[in-house]
């Protein structure tokens, strides 16, 4: 069963209970004209808190919402008086509605890893956590221009206000949906802290943090969590195992055991305690990255193409202790590079904010390691920083609409300083592909903001990915193998702490991920933070990839993009015979490719209207 919330609002003149309502869900909210269930969630994970005042005001949450009474008091109290903004960071990842005077606020977070999507249907106004339900209820297919934009664009918000499904609405990440009487939805940014300096984000990253974890590690008796050896997972399991024994699991194979990575999770392990560590060998498993994709029926189903179905059998070998564990909440440390970090766009915000000469030196010092002529990486520097995002995305969309799309990509040769870009696919686009991201492009330059800055916008769209890469890998987890996914990182309070310090004062030169190192000394041991090294996985995807070969070629070949007319099949199996051949090849665009159609795959059975709907035959219209 896929975990989702979904709720209706209706005219003052209609009934809120007539019609249909989610299959199996359990009703959270009852109030005159809107509605609210949860499907999937278990004892704990919706709670309702009403106002004390004698109205009918009432704040609910589903998910997994860590607040003690305090901070639900105060956050029903700031949501009362209309901002949402102190219950969207409660601990923990969570839905929040509020009920009060007629209007109903309903709010995801930050990161993206709660969405909200709408649409109306029969004249009735339906929202929800899963995109496809919406699309099962109204009868609608997939949106292509999106799967195709997600597939060869980069710095570009492929969705913006929509959804991977026509006629589904998304509320952007870090928005409220507001719905009052007879007026249109109204969309209103959650209130954000103010911006505020290295020194201030480290003391918040902290604190927030360690209650993100401390509060999980409260709150269920059997936990587990990733220990990659990496930095983020690593911190995560050592602040757990600060309030409870924890079954830690690192997932190795024939390549990442020459790595770093298993001797940092194996002293960690050994030097931290309360840590019980499980090494999963996948020369001993006999997994691969890209194995079982053969019948995608039988594959889970997920709200958005997901990149872990291309990870299926190594995440299965990996969770098979977890699940027999009996886990409650698998932490893991995802996330953490999208805080902690930052996009290399920062030069460009640097230079904007009239630090130009540390800009043209950071600059410098990135061109020399990377081989290249200062004035090169300067040249691109100063032609984004000349350029208003809006009138980038225009020159993109010429760029895509011209006979050869890759054009940008060649130009924007320091395409990590550009606006936006194409990816390596977009040369498998046909000319019916190429019309379709082009007006994508240009939908989005008339909608985007003059005044944004390249980090910033390229650190929310990291994020944002992340969130939604996130969510959907703890649906697959949930419904494979019964094991809820945490991510402490991505909860609002953490992401505040983290982005509401400016991009390029995240960053210090020869520093790995200063802020880290500043907000986790005495957290976790000294060496993991002195680590300068990052694992990288190709190696395992090109094994992956041979080793999968026939069955990849078929679902490249028998291409539901293609068969729409949008790309070309011989060029993108082209590029995967280069990299099944283990020569360099454009990996991230094959696996997005094939997750994509995998995905299109599953959709004639996944919204059937039946699968996620039932007729409502509840007529009461109180709360009750």
């Amino acid at each position: 069963m896929v975990r989702f919330v979904a709720g209706k609002f209706t005219a003052s003149t209609e009934s809120s209970s007539a019609g249909v309502r989610p299959r199996a869900g359990t009703e959270i909210l009852n109030r005159p004209r809107t509605r609210a269930w949860a499907i999937g969630h278990g004892a704990g994970e919706t709670e309702a808190w009403a106002a004390s005042d004698g109205t009918d005001a009432l704040l609910v949450t589903a998910g997994h919402c860590l607040a003690g009474q305090a901070e639900q008091r105060a956050a029903l109290a700031a949501a009362r008086a209309g901002d949402l903004g102190p219950a969207v960071r409660l601990p923990g990842a969570h839905l929040s509605l509020m009920w009060a005077d007629g209007e109903l606020r309903v709010a995801g977070d930050r990161a993206g890893v709660i969405p909200v999507y709408w649409l109306r249907h029969d004249g009735v106004l339906w929202w929800s956590t899963a995109a496809a339900a919406l699309a099962a209820l109204a009868g609608t297919g997939a949106n292509l221009p999106v799967l195709l934009a997600d597939l060869t664009l980069t710095g570009v918000d492929t969705q913006s206000g929509q959804a991977h499904f026509e006629g589904v609405r998304r509320v952007p990440p870090g928005h409220t949906l507001i719905l009052r009487d007879n007026a249109e939805p109204h969309i209103a940014p959650v209130n954000e802290p103010n911006p505020h300096s290295f020194e201030q984000g480290v003391r918040r990253l902290r604190a927030a943090l360690t209650l993100a974890v401390e509060r999980r590690a409260q709150a269920y008796e059997r936990i587990t969590a990733d220990l990659s050896g990496g930095m983020d997972s690593t911190t995560v399991a050592c602040l757990a195992a600060r309030n409870r024994p924890v079954l830690a699991v690192t997932y190795t194979d024939a390549h990442l055991a020459d790595d770093d990575d298993l001797l940092y999770a194996r002293r960690v392990a050994a030097e931290t305690g309360g840590i019980t560590h499980q090494v999963i060998d996948a020369r001993h498993t006999g997994v691969a990255q890209f194995d079982g994709l053969a019948d995608p029926a039988e594959l889970p189903f997920t709200d958005t193409p997901s990149l872990a179905l291309g990870m299926l059998a190594v995440k299965e070998a990996q969770l098979a202790p977890v699940a027999a564990y009996g886990t409650q909440a698998h932490l893991t440390g995802r996330g953490g590079d999208n805080v902690l970090a930052t996009e290399h766009s920062h030069y460009v915000d640097q230079f904007l904010a009239r630090g130009r000469l540390p800009a043209l030196r950071g600059a410098a010092s990135y061109a020399r390691a990377q081989r290249v002529a200062p004035w090169r990486v300067w040249r691109q520097l100063g032609l984004t920083a000349a350029t208003a995002y809006p009138r980038a995305l225009e020159h993109l969309a010429g760029t895509i609409s011209g006979p050869d799309p890759l054009v940008a990509q060649r130009a924007a040769r320091w395409q990590n300083l550009a606006w936006c870009s194409v990816t390596s696919a977009a040369g498998w686009l046909t000319p019916a592909g190429r019309r379709l991201v082009a007006g994508l492009a240009e939908q989005r330059a008339q909608a985007a903001d003059p005044h944004a800055t390249p980090a910033a916008l390229h650190d929310r769209q990291a994020l944002e990915f992340m969130g939604a890469s996130h969510t959907m890998f703890d649906s697959i987890a949930r419904q494979k193998w019964g094991i809820p996914i945490h991510a402490p990182f991505l909860d609002t309070a953490v992401v505040d702490a983290c982005l509401n310090i400016p991009s390029y004062q995240r960053v210090r030169e020869g520093e790995y991920k200063p802020l880290a190192q500043a907000a986790f000394t005495g957290l976790v041991p000294d060496f993991l933070l002195r680590r300068q090294t990052k694992t990288a996985f190709t190696t395992s995807l090109y094994t992956g990839l041979a080793a999968n070969a026939p069955v990849l070629r078929r679902i490249i070949t028998t291409s539901h993009l293609a068969q729409a007319g949008l790309i070309n099949t011989q060029r993108a199996t082209a590029d995967l015979d280069t990299a099944i051949a283990g020569a360099p090849a454009p990996l991230a665009d094959l696996h997005t490719l094939l997750v994509t159609e995998l995905w299109l795959a599953r959709l004639p059975t996944t919204t059937v209207t039946a699968t996620w709907w039932q007729p409502d035959t509840d007529r009461s219209s109180s709360c009750g």
